[in-house]
């Protein structure tokens, strides 16, 4: 029986690779014409036909797009499937985790240029030795950089734990762009093992025989995945601290858990609205029994709020939902949760298509995605209600 069970797997890992590598290559069929990632010819033609795709036969590549989505769903939809009726072993969880990472922290940042901007944003203090929360990049007009960056007219936007993540790795790579731009990288592709990891952890204290679908659910995710590992958004790594700080409050280390709370915000401040609850937890006496469960309803619904607050001050963009999946997944055992999360991180990836068809943001995109987006929300209301109803019957 284990066979049968296990040998589809294995087939179903294979394609999955598939999958990974055919995003991998799409991804640098977005890398800017301003920017030449080497000067060895043959690479520089590869580079530009996979350019041509991306920037002059914009239909095919948002078929391309279209159809790597669908397929990685469709696997996380199977993967979700195994973990739910424990047919997915640790060992083979985590190969695939690695195998995503290996694969993912080598590919272009192709649907975000934030990436661009902490590199630069290091570079201020690590090359020209000034305050990037004084000075912007288009305080140095002579730099390369600027020939492909965009939001070059605002200083540092974030808070000191970043900068303190990022100027070594500045300093490692030596400022040179390309070994910088794979270290940021492996940067983030570490934040992402490092969330996954505290996810299992966590798991393992309130419901370990649920720690397997928490991983997957999280991990798996094409949205964590994109967001994570191929734009490389700092929010990862805010939401790694605040992840390691939900740990050490099951475990009921509360000051440890205040203080990774902290440097999470120092990040950027989305977790700023768990505050208030950490505070009181501040106050607990160690013999207490918790309920985690209502507990992380509460985290996530504060994180709902944080999302809000986020987009109602610019605009909501797809990597906003980093806020809310970690805390999902330590409760992803409920359809009612799981289901909703599905189809909110395939609209999330959605917002990118408009995009890669036309190359721009211009009317009536706006407001199509807002359309969009209002419409994958409230399906996703319904059916975690219907869920839940249907639950609470069983």
């Amino acid at each position: 029986m284990k066979d049968l069970i296990f040998r589809p797997s294995k087939f179903i890992i294979g394609f999955y690779c598939i999958s990974l590598l055919c995003l991998f290559f799409y991804s640098y069929t977005q890398v800017d014409l301003g920017l030449t990632l080497t000067r060895a010819s043959f690479i520089t033609d590869i580079q530009k036909s996979f350019q041509y795709i991306g920037y002059f036969n914009r239909p095919l590549s948002t078929i391309f797009y279209c159809l790597i989505i669908i397929s990685l769903f469709k696997f996380y939809g199977l993967f979700l499937y195994f973990a739910k009726r424990g047919k997915l072993s640790r060992k083979t969880l985590w190969a695939i985790i690695f195998l995503i990472t290996a694969i993912l922290v080598f590919s272009y940042n192709a649907f975000s240029y934030d990436l661009f901007n902490y590199i630069f944003d290091a570079k201020i203090l690590t090359h020209y030795h000034l305050n990037p929360y004084m000075f912007k990049a288009l305080d140095f007009p002579g730099d390369k950089m600027l020939a492909f960056m965009h939001w070059t007219h605002r200083t540092y936007p974030y808070g000191p734990t970043w900068l303190f993540l990022t100027v070594p790795v500045s300093f490692i790579g030596f400022q040179i762009f390309i070994p910088t731009f794979f270290l940021f990288k492996i940067l983030s592709g570490l934040m992402y093992l490092g969330t996954v990891w505290g996810i299992g952890k966590i798991m393992q204290v309130i419901a370990p025989k649920k720690e397997l679908l928490a991983v997957t659910f999280f991990a798996l995710n094409p949205l964590v995945i994109i967001e994570s590992l191929v734009s490389a958004h700092n929010d990862t790594a805010m939401m790694f601290l605040a992840v390691i700080s939900i740990l050490f409050l099951v475990k009921k280390k509360y000051l440890f858990a205040f203080a990774f709370l902290l440097i999470s915000i120092g990040v950027k401040f989305a977790t700023v609205f768990l505050l208030p609850l950490f505070i009181i937890f501040l106050f607990q006496k160690k013999n207490v029994v918790i309920e985690w469960s209502t507990i992380l309803y509460i985290f996530l619904l504060t994180m709902i709020f944080a999302l809000f607050a986020a987009s109602i001050r610019s605009t909501f963009q797809p990597w906003y939902l980093l806020y809310l999946l970690p805390v999902a997944a330590l409760i992803s055992e409920a359809n009612f949760i799981t289901v909703p999360f599905f189809i909110l991180s395939f609209v999330g990836l959605l917002n990118y298509i408009p995009y890669l068809y036309t190359g721009s943001w211009d009317p009536p995109i706006p407001m199509n995605l807002l359309t969009t987006n209002i419409i994958g929300v409230i399906l996703a209301l319904v059916v975690g209600i219907w869920l839940y109803r249907k639950s609470s019957k069983a």
